[in-house]
């Protein structure tokens, strides 16, 4: 049976006329599924009995159901969900002075292999589906009774290798007849998807493009991303400049530091080099530690040292915040190890 969260606004509406109803009562019924958060059709009382029937006969909704939920030290919350087929994926709700932030997964399981990252552990099993993405900040929402701010296509996965689904789901986000959470309070991380990143430009999507970059040239890259094999450094910056000088919006270079591996001064004199000119912010992450990793964190000076480099060369640099670590919530880390 179908999903009803799969359907963005418009799609829902060509549902309902085959169904023989108007088209309106797709906004109505966005409404009870974003704004009410209801869990089934009966709970949809502004809608006749008999179009009730028609749409428990025909589609299902998607509600998944909290297998396991644990709390950092800093408030950080990580929830592994079970998504109904036997699978399980984790969603990670982070606070901040601005707002709530979920960062969430978008397959289960990855094909990208990135040395640095626990998900390199999950073979892949299938694309989330749109509406089983939405569905992760539905759930974290009615379990804690916030309002979610930001979202961040950070989890399991790489989001444009499920290119279709993830701009399925930003819509329903983005529409203020469904989540209403503004584009530029959305984030769409890749390791360096060529092809999806010059489609992703074409979109009209106003939410941030963050590109996963971690080394300034191509041996070092290869190293800690297989993907730059496919999609070497100087075809990736190429994509993102005509991003820029498409959309007119700043990309967010992610560049987390190992320690004796790129976080050299040379390298640092390299990403200048490497981005100079461009509108763009670089995301210094210290690396985290993951099972069987190779990967050591940079020295807190060093890391400053890094930043204050980039800056005074003129690439705007900031360091991210460290959160959820000791539940191994932080970037890189996610991977359904409770499984």
């Amino acid at each position: 049976m179908k999903n009803i969260k799969d359907y963005d606004l418009e799609e829902l509406k060509k549902e309902l006329e085959q169904l023989g109803e108007k088209p309106f009562r797709a906004e109505q019924i966005f409404k009870w599924l974003y704004q009410e958060k209801v869990k089934s059709f009966e709970e949809m009382t502004n809608l006749s009995i008999d179009l009730r029937k028609k749409l428990d006969e025909n589609y299902n909704i998607c509600n998944f159901n909290i297998l396991k939920k644990q709390e950092s030290k800093d408030g950080t919350i990580k929830y592994l969900f079970d998504v109904l087929d036997g699978n399980a994926i984790e969603t990670v709700l982070m606070s901040y002075h601005h707002g709530y932030s979920i960062c969430v997964s978008s397959q289960i399981g990855c094909k990208m292999g990135c040395k640095f990252c626990a998900s390199t552990g999950i073979n892949f099993i299938r694309n989330l589906s749109s509406g089983e993405i939405v569905e992760q900040l539905l759930a974290v929402e009615q379990d804690t009774g916030i309002k979610i701010s930001n979202v961040v296509f950070m989890g399991i996965g790489e989001p444009l290798d499920n290119y279709d689904n993830v701009v399925n789901a930003i819509r329903v986000i983005n529409n203020p007849k469904g989540i209403n959470i503004g584009a530029r309070h959305i984030s769409i991380s890749t390791s360096g998807l060529v092809p999806k990143i010059y489609k992703l430009a074409e979109e009209n999507i106003q939410g941030t493009l963050s590109i996963s970059l971690h080394a300034t040239n191509n041996e070092k890259r290869s190293s800690m991303m297989p993907i730059n094999n496919s999609y070497p450094i100087e075809e990736l910056i190429k994509a993102c400049k005509a991003y820029i000088k498409t959309t007119n919006r700043r990309i967010s270079f992610e560049y987390a530091l190992a320690k004796g591996n790129n976080d050299y001064l040379e390298d640092a004199k390299e990403l200048v080099g490497l981005l100079k000119g461009m509108l763009c912010h670089v995301n210094l992450i210290p690396i985290n530690k993951i099972d069987n990793g190779t990967f050591v964190k940079s020295s807190k000076d060093n890391i400053i040292r890094f930043r204050d480099f980039l800056n005074e060369h003129g690439i705007v640099a900031t360091i991210r915040r460290e959160l959820g670590s000791d539940i191994d919530a932080a970037c890189g880390q996610l991977r359904r190890k409770n499984l």
